[in-house]
């Protein structure tokens, strides 16, 4: 009995042995895949982090008005510096994407696709594992602004209101603001213009037309204060007297109320005491000018004067016609009759600027870059003002991956 047991035992123990030996392919066949699966998912996460830098590379450079061979050429580039092999795999680079929500649009497509290597599962599979990896970047196209609202969360800071209709030609409406209708068209106005961009939201519930972009941008990161680099003029000099028909630049301590007929010589007037003034049925020409307005003084414009202004078109303060001091606060008014023209930027941060009249620029060059802008006349503005010593003011660096 005792030999029966000990041969059954030893029968078990062979069996064991047997079915263990059996197994064991499986066993460490199974550890490997487990190994190899979790070597794959990394490979693969580095492989769709290339594929992300590369799609947005792309579009940059596609923002930036390249041609496809050059997007390709940075896309892959960008690709290889964050890991992808390009001598093992092969890039695909689309612009416009030939597939996907933003087929033929403003993006970027970018796919990456290479083999990952076999090692304990290659007992069950021969060849390598297939790994691809796609990405979309969409890229903004809108052209520089030449309305730019700075305060960070004010209601309707950029504002079209009333019976205006406003053609902006090649620029944009950007407006800082997160707040809902950062952006605001309403009433029976009509505008026209590249782009409507919105820190926050946009409100359009009157003629809003865009010609570069499908609908307002909303969202957007917010640009700087494109005239932060500009040094405030000092004052110096005794005070002036501005009842005269013919006024040089310097200091005026009790404000510039205009009557009559008034010509301003070149330079830098600087404002303070009271406001800058142009009455009724005034004729103001001068070339070469800047407005400095300091402490609380701002503009006021009557809609039945004639002003015929335009900034200087070189040095420190070029393409500057208006600007006011950067703690300053109020309200300015600009107005006027159809036959005036203000060329240059009007530069108020801490103001608010109601834009009435129904006049623009020589060629249309007026910029307004102010804490909110409301515009309530008709008129027609352009962007490309470099020939008057403007400055562009860039606003929308956006690429986004969406894919």
């Amino acid at each position: 009995m005792a030999g029966a047991l000990r041969s059954l035992g030893e029968n078990v123990r062979g069996n064991v042995a047997v079915i263990f030996a059996l197994s064991l392919p499986l066993v460490v066949g199974g550890a490997g895949f487990g190994v190899e699966t979790t070597y794959w998912y990394h490979m693969q996460a580095q492989l769709q982090a290339a594929a992300d830098a590369a799609a947005h590379a792309g579009a940059m450079e596609r923002r930036a008005g390249s041609g496809a061979e050059a997007v390709e050429q940075v896309a892959v580039m960008a690709a290889s510096e964050n890991g992808f092999d390009t001598l093992a795999g092969a890039a695909v680079v689309n612009a416009p994407p030939l597939t996907g929500p933003s087929a033929g649009g403003d993006a970027v497509e970018v796919i990456l696709s290479q083999a990952a290597e076999r090692f304990f599962t290659a007992m069950f599979s021969d060849g390598d594992v297939g790994l691809t990896a796609r990405a979309v970047a969409v890229y903004r196209t809108a052209a520089d602004a030449c309305i730019l609202a700075l305060d960070p969360t004010a209601s309707r800071a950029a504002n079209f209101a009333g019976n205006t209709s406003v053609t902006l030609s090649g620029c944009s409406v950007m407006a800082n603001s997160t707040a809902a209708d950062a952006v605001n068209v309403q009433g029976s106005a009509q505008l026209t213009v590249d782009c409507l961009i919105s820190g926050g939201g946009a409100s359009l519930t009157a003629g809003a037309t865009m010609t570069e972009c499908r609908s307002a941008v909303t969202q957007a990161p917010p640009v700087a204060d494109p005239f932060a680099d500009l040094s405030e003029p000092t004052a110096s000099g005794g005070c002036l007297n501005a009842n005269n028909s013919s006024l040089s630049p310097g200091r005026y301590c009790s404000g510039m109320r205009l009557g009559g007929t008034v010509t301003l010589a070149p330079g830098v007037y600087y404002v303070s005491g009271g406001d800058f003034r142009v009455n009724s049925n005034t004729t103001v020409t001068g070339t070469g000018v800047t407005i400095f307005l300091s402490g609380g003084a701002n503009v006021s414009i009557n809609g039945n004067a004639t002003v015929n202004l335009q900034a200087p078109t070189s040095g420190t303060y070029s393409g500057v016609l208006f600007f006011g001091n950067r703690s300053g606060s109020g309200s300015s008014t600009f107005n006027g009759t159809a036959d005036s023209r203000m060329t240059g930027a009007v530069y108020m941060p801490g103001r608010a600027v109601d834009y009435l009249g129904n006049f623009a620029g020589l060629e249309g060059c007026t910029q307004i870059v102010a804490r909110t802008v409301q515009w309530s006349g008709s008129t027609t503005v352009a962007a490309d003002c470099t020939a008057y010593g403007m400055r562009s003011l860039p606003v929308l660096h956006l690429v986004q991956l969406t894919e």
